[in-house]
């Protein structure tokens, strides 16, 4: 199996890396210059090209992965579905739900696979924290909190929460294992009128928990993980550590304090690499013609998601 790297910048020149380690990168197509011939001392003998279309005719290229600005996403999945090709797309899926949405019908019409890269649902640590509440072991979920914060690149068009907080939606509803019946949002403008640095996203479930979510870029230090607040327990994930702790903490019935210590539940296995597990499985449900675990649907709750919490700026919709 070969497959085409559309875009490779900031995240998309690890797709790239990640390919090549696995003996499945065919071409890369890439719009800027400079970003070719770093490519080209990178990858000796790589076939590059400026755009993706020369490759869509190629029936030794039989799936893409798409990693270009987020407006541009709609665009370049839509043809490369119709050209026949399997559809790997980088976080956010799209910029809008009807785009989403005509990705998916494109896709099922195609018999195509479309895979969304949220990379959170890949590492093993979520699918433990998934797993462990499913079988009740924290009793009734209160609430989730999740964070993702530094000092990062500020974004000209999508806001905090649309740059950076996909990731954590998607892992949000993956471990809630439904979609939320409530989105309510806030967020602070202050490098730009126009566009949130510091943004909060709270949802409501029907099971009755909730889930909080705080994404910046404008912040002291680096902070990610989650912490899950139950009846029986609370569990804290570090991102950075890939640990998953349960702390012993909670009140009783008589609203009394208890503390009875903490437990390491889950490391994740040395070494271990998420972009590659995720972009294995991608090439496992190509061959299989298997439902990816971050399938288009996924990705379209995640939208319907961001969009009901904070409208993308009509801006957006004129990058095509």
């Amino acid at each position: 199996m070969k497959l085409a790297a559309i875009g490779s910048g900031a995240w998309g020149k690890n797709i790239v890396r990640t390919l090549h380690q696995l003996d499945a990168l065919g071409a890369v197509a890439e719009a800027f210059p400079h970003l070719r011939e770093q490519l080209a001392v990178d990858f000796p003998g790589l076939e590059i090209v400026p755009d993706f279309y020369g490759l869509l005719s190629r029936p030794d290229i039989t799936a893409v992965t798409i990693a270009t600005p987020a407006a541009s996403h709609h665009r370049i999945a839509k043809a490369c579905l119709l050209a026949g090709k399997d559809v790997f797309v980088e976080k956010p899926m799209t910029m809008a739900s009807s785009e989403a949405q005509d990705l998916i019908d494109t896709a099922e019409a195609s018999g195509r696979i479309l895979m969304v890269g949220h990379l959170l649902l890949y590492k093993p640590a979520i699918q433990f924290i998934r797993d462990y509440l499913a079988a009740r072991s924290l009793g009734r979920v209160f609430t989730m909190h999740q964070e993702r914060m530094k000092l990062g690149k500020a974004r000209a068009v999508e806001n905090a929460l649309w740059s950076l907080g996909v990731h954590d939606v998607a892992a949000l509803l993956f471990i809630a294992g439904e979609v939320p019946n409530g989105v309510s949002f806030s967020g602070h403008c202050g490098l730009q009128s126009h566009i949130e640095d510091d943004t909060f996203l709270h949802m409501t479930f029907a099971s009755g928990c909730t889930a909080h979510l705080h994404n910046s870029w404008l912040w002291p230090q680096d902070q990610r993980g989650l912490k899950v607040i139950g009846e029986l327990g609370m569990l804290d994930y570090d991102e950075k550590t890939e640990t998953v702790t349960l702390l012993k903490k909670r009140i009783d019935e008589g609203l009394n304090n208890v503390d009875d210590g903490s437990e390491v539940l889950f490391t994740a296995p040395p070494g271990f690499q998420a972009l590659t597990a995720e972009l294995q499985h991608f090439m496992d449900c190509v061959k299989t013609r298997s439902t990816p675990r971050s399938c288009g649907r996924n990705g379209l709750d995640v939208i319907k998601v961001l969009e009901a919490a904070t409208p993308p700026a009509p801006a957006i919709h004129g990058l095509r």
